[in-house]
């Protein structure tokens, strides 16, 4: 690698950990990059999941405010991050290199619809769930009991459905990963009712053990490029906390606006590739 692409290699890893944070597809930034300077696919891929680790981790803590309160969340969708994590990376190396390409775009797609239309989405679910709940006036005048602990929680921790959806896009994430983080805000914006920020955090701290569980893995089967680790590394975990700084100012409305519009671009590159 020369200098001038051990610099490319730098800033792309900063750019790469800056957008993770905030939004997700930062892969996207340092993937190309990788193959510029000569990287085979398998080997960039490698190299730069390993490289995102200390990104991811510091982007994590970067939102370590917005994580209060979100322990047992974040214990039980982790389950699914370990899972889906290994069986992406185990996917890399056993299937075409094809395979995934076909259905990535679709994945990116549907998750950028979900971003896109998750206001609304949910105030549907919400309305659903008010009418549900509410007594019928005719059979029963009585306030209608509380629900059960059982109902609340899966309501709060979006259910089976959520950690299903959140596993298969952890799979993703552990084989390519570029949108990753679009399709956990997706996911995590239609079945939870929380605020655009603390998602962020969410998806920040699986994307880390993705990432992890995935590069551990590699460490045994595949080859890295170390030096493109190392850069990527040292300008992810720059980017990480530049992208928290910046991020956590966003408006929910800007924040979505951003998603949808890296999330877009990430398609189309996607598409033409």
């Amino acid at each position: 690698m020369t200098p001038v692409e051990g610099v490319a290699v730098f800033a792309a890893g900063v750019g790469a950990g800056a957008v993770n944070t905030v939004v997700g597809s930062g892969t996207l930034i340092t993937f190309p990059v990788l193959l510029a300077t000569g990287l085979q696919p398998v080997t960039a891929t490698v190299s730069n999941a390993l490289g995102l680790i200390p990104g991811a981790v510091s982007g994590a803590f970067g939102y370590r405010e917005e994580l209060r309160g979100q322990r047992r969340r974040i214990l039980r969708l982790s389950v699914g991050a370990l899972l889906g994590g290994f069986t992406g990376a185990v996917l890399l190396l056993a299937l075409p290199a094809t395979a995934f390409e076909k259905i990535v775009p679709v994945v990116v797609g549907l998750a950028l619809v979900l971003v896109a239309f998750q206001p609304l989405i949910t105030k549907r679910l919400r309305h659903r769930r008010a009418s549900a709940d509410a007594p019928d006036s005719a059979d029963a005048p009585a306030p209608a009991p509380a629900p059960a602990p059982a109902q609340t929680y899966a309501r709060r921790d979006g259910g089976p459905l959520l950690f299903v959806g959140m596993t298969l896009a952890s799979v993703y994430g552990g084989y390519f990963a570029a949108a990753q983080g679009v399709i956990y805000i997706s996911l995590m914006g239609v079945f939870l009712d929380e605020t655009m920020q603390r998602l962020t955090a969410v998806k920040n701290v699986l994307v880390a053990i993705v990432n992890t569980v995935a590069a551990t893995f590699f460490l045994f089967v595949a080859d890295f490029d170390w030096t493109a680790v190392a850069l990527i590394a040292v300008g992810s975990a720059l980017g990480g906390q530049l992208g928290a700084a910046v991020g956590r100012r966003f408006s929910p409305v800007v924040l979505r606006t951003l998603i949808v519009t890296i999330g877009t671009v990430a398609l189309v590159q996607l598409l033409l590739r």
